[in-house]
This record gives C-alpha cells, structure tokens and sequence, in this order.
C-alpha cells in the first residue's frame, strides 16, 4: 500500500468534513496515540515489561492514522512529506546521523 492510497483508506473512518472539527478532533489524537507509544515505552525502559512488537506495531499504526488524517485535512500528501523529510535529513546529516552534528545543527530548508 502506498501512503496515497493510505490517506484514501484512513478517510474512510474519518468522519466529519468541518475542517476545525478535523483540526481538533485529528490533532488532539494524534497527540493522546503518541503519549500511548510514550506510556508503553516508559513500561518497557522502566518498568521491565517485555518489549511486545504486536502493541507496539498497534499503537505505531493509530498514531500514524492521525498523521494521515492530518496531513488529508491540510491538503497534504503523506507521500510529499516523506519525501521532504529525508531529503532534509541527508541534507542535514550527509553521512547519516552524527551526534556533533546533532549537537551543532544549523535549520535548513
């Protein structure tokens, strides 16, 4: 599956066409699935609780249904801002991530 054909399943579910209710409703979801994945991970570092890739898997995928409901209701493409992404990343760290240059980072666009 391809992130276009993604955002057209994730519309499926989405529900309302008021843009300030999407906003709200996609952005504070978004927010609440990551604190989820934040929770887990804090159980796992913390807490001793075996790393289970099937919740992890789970939670990764209702985090990324928010971005993708997002990205639609902005008129964004999944696909242009994963492309966008990592060229900005190999344009910050040419020879894959290093801590000085982390460390000394310079915004580039």
């Amino acid at each position: 599956m391809t992130f276009d054909e993604y955002q057209v399943a994730v519309e499926r579910t989405a529900g309302t066409n008021i843009l300030t209710a999407r906003l709200g409703s996609f952005g504070m979801g978004l927010s609440g699935e990551a604190g989820e994945v934040t929770d887990y991970l804090k159980k796992v570092l913390y807490h001793n609780h075996p790393l289970d890739r099937q919740k992890m898997f789970e939670e990764l995928g209702d985090v990324l249904w928010y971005v993708a409901a997002l990205a639609t209701t902005c008129d964004l493409s999944l696909a242009e801002i994963a492309e966008y992404n990592i060229a900005k990343l190999k344009k910050r760290y040419p020879n894959g991530f290093e801590s000085e240059k982390s460390i000394r980072r310079e915004e580039t666009r």
